[in-house]
């Protein structure tokens, strides 16, 4: 059989088809090469993981214990009561200002001499009225005595003798008047001098000599009583009810001199805007701390156990506070924290695990979540 002779069209046909199919063969043959190949790797790796030994880390319990030193808040000393003292007559100038801003005085000293020339006057006056209302008492009530046994004999009319008696009541009566008169005067020039009520520093001093005394909304002076001076310090809600009446107190003042006290109160509210709580701390008595001065309160610890870790524990990040703690199978998870006070080389933990919780310690920076860990207490 005579085959025709092949053109050059359809040569190239047949090439084409034939490298087609080769190219055909060769893709298969890479993908499945391939396909073995990510199968391979993927259980290469998981073997690998799994014949990674577990790391030894630290852990720690968390549980309740006592926070020692570790809240410490700004404050301003206040006097613990001052005194405040004013004239208790009003209309009088004052002659002489007898003590001075930070003045030592004592309760009863003189302070303010106030000008009694006019009440003097007005007691002359009075005792002289006085005295003319006792006598014509007198007279009345011995006019009185005159008709006694008079009544109903006809001697004199019973209008007359009710008239007398009468009379020496009235007279009687507007002697007692003139007596309350100058017993009031008296009394008083009694406080032409303004006293202390209390012991103590002077804070304040407004008067000066030629006012007018009981003219003015503000006292005369501002005594600190006893000299007393006690620090306020502003404590946030969350740790006013660890701070006890009675525990004791390291106030620091800004020359770095400190003094030792007691709280005395725990303000029973917190200002609604800031969410802070007054404490106010009992100080001795020293020239030293001075009203309106700042200081800053360390208060000890209170003794009431805590929920707490070791502050290693604890790590903070761009997520926020949390800690890693190491479950049953030894694994790790990452727990968001609540913190509160810090003392001891401990962190209380508002919100977090529970007791009995182990937690890594220092190498948490090491471990990633779901790692399988060795603990070592």
């Amino acid at each position: 059989m005579r085959t025709s002779p092949m053109t050059p069209a359809s040569l190239n046909r047949l090439l084409t088809s034939k490298t087609a199919l080769v190219a055909a063969a060769l893709f298969a043959a890479t993908s499945l090469s391939a396909c073995g190949g990510g199968h391979d790797k993927d259980a290469s790796t998981s073997a690998a993981k799994a014949d990674t030994p577990a790391r030894a880390v630290r852990v720690a319990l968390v549980q309740q214990r006592p926070i020692e030193g570790g809240l410490s808040a700004p404050g301003v000393l206040i006097s613990r009561e001052e005194a405040a003292v004013s004239a208790e007559v009003t209309g009088f100038r004052v002659a002489r200002v007898l003590a001075d801003l930070g003045d030592q005085v004592k309760a009863g000293q003189p302070l303010v001499q106030l000008d009694d020339t006019l009440l003097r006057s007005q007691i002359d006056q009075a005792q002289a009225l006085s005295a003319q209302a006792e006598v014509q008492a007198r007279q009345a009530a011995a006019q009185a005595s005159r008709v006694d046994g008079l009544d109903r004999t006809g001697a004199l009319a019973q209008e007359q003798i009710e008239q007398r008696r009468f009379g020496a009541e009235t007279a009687r009566a507007q002697a007692a008047a003139q007596a309350a008169s100058l017993k009031d005067l008296q009394t008083r020039a009694g406080k032409m001098v303004v006293r202390s009520p209390v012991s103590g520093v002077v804070l304040e001093r407004t008067v000066r000599p030629g006012d007018l005394s009981g003219t003015g909304a503000q006292p005369m002076f501002r005594i600190v009583r006893d000299n007393q001076v006690e620090l306020e310090a502003q404590v946030g809600e969350n740790d006013l009810p660890a701070i006890k009446t009675g525990s004791n107190v390291t106030v620091t003042l800004p020359d770095t001199s400190r003094f030792t006290g007691q709280v005395r109160l725990v303000a029973p509210s917190v200002d609604e805007n800031t969410k802070l709580g007054r404490v106010r701390v009992r100080l001795p008595v020293s020239p030293a701390l001075r009203p309106g001065g700042f200081g800053r309160a360390e208060f000890s610890g209170s003794g009431v156990p805590v929920l707490a870790v070791p502050e290693t524990a604890v790590r903070q990040d761009a997520d926020g506070v949390s800690v890693m703690v190491v479950d049953q199978t030894n694994h790790v998870r990452q727990v968001k924290v609540k913190t509160g006070r810090r003392g001891n080389g401990f962190v209380e933990l508002l919100n977090g695990p529970p007791a009995g919780s182990r937690v890594l310690l220092g190498s948490s920076s090491f471990v990633l979540e779901g790692d399988l860990v060795k603990p070592v207490n």
